[in-house]
């Protein structure tokens, strides 16, 4: 099954030993049933869970680093989604570890949809072996496949969908890049998990930290958050000043 936000670590991809994306979201997690209670500037109309992962015996064969995962996943009563990923390093030695949250989005036609917010960036090309270029459009847009990793994006992106007349907003905290995906035509129709035409309904934008793994010496914590929400389609780059502030 393809879909939702799948969390990637403590690899991404498959630019290391382990298991495409990382372990992480192939695990079974426990549930908090007595977490902290969220902020007071935060907790207005919002319902959470609070998600424990702690390494198996098989993760630290391949992985071998103790580490305390907790995801808390709050929604407010508008339909907006916040993921908080703190990982702590509860090693005797430091770990280095890459991030994502692979986020699968509902759209009406992929060729009628653009992201706004990563004009001007550089970015690494999976297809080209990671090769370095700047992105030269005023938006991103679809005529083929994309898998890329934008790099020192900025905290708000926007993925508008024309059709639909609505656009995701995508907020970040800690999440120093930004990863657009779509498998096109052909790489569908080689992927077993997907339909052949599937693809003109669905985006990956990932808020991630790819590049520049993050790295956390024993005892110390990391937090990477991100905030999902949908508004009408009226929304324009000259917005993300509004959200921003």
């Amino acid at each position: 099954m393809r879909g939702g936000i799948p969390i990637c670590f403590p690899q991404f991809g498959n630019c290391g030993s382990l298991e495409q994306h990382g372990f992480a979201r192939n695990k079974m997690w426990s549930i908090d049933n007595d977490p902290p209670p969220l902020h007071p500037s935060d907790s207005d109309g919002k319902v959470f869970v609070d998600l424990l992962l702690s390494p198996a015996e098989e993760d630290l064969k391949c992985w071998p680093h103790c580490f305390e995962f907790r995801l808390r996943v709050s929604l407010g009563m508008n339909g907006d989604l916040a993921m908080i990923s703190r990982i702590r390093n509860i090693d005797a030695k430091p770990f280095n570890f890459s991030f994502a949250y692979h986020t699968y989005l509902s759209v009406s036609d992929i060729s009628e949809v653009r992201i706004e917010g990563l004009e001007t960036l550089d970015y690494l090309d999976n297809l080209c072996q990671r090769e370095r270029f700047t992105e030269q459009g005023d938006a991103i847009t679809f005529e083929s496949e994309v898998d890329r990793i934008y790099l020192g994006s900025p905290n708000i992106i926007a993925v508008i969908d024309h059709e639909k007349k609505r656009t995701f907003v995508i907020k970040k905290e800690g999440l120093p890049d930004v990863v657009v995906w779509n498998p096109w035509e052909k790489k569908s129709k080689s992927m077993t998990d997907l339909g052949d035409e599937e693809y003109k309904q669905m985006l990956c934008v990932d808020g991630a930290a790819i590049e520049r793994q993050i790295t956390l010496k024993p005892g110390e914590e990391w937090t990477g958050r991100l905030e999902l929400s949908v508004v009408p389609s009226s929304y324009c780059s000259d917005d993300l000043d509004h959200f921003r502030s």
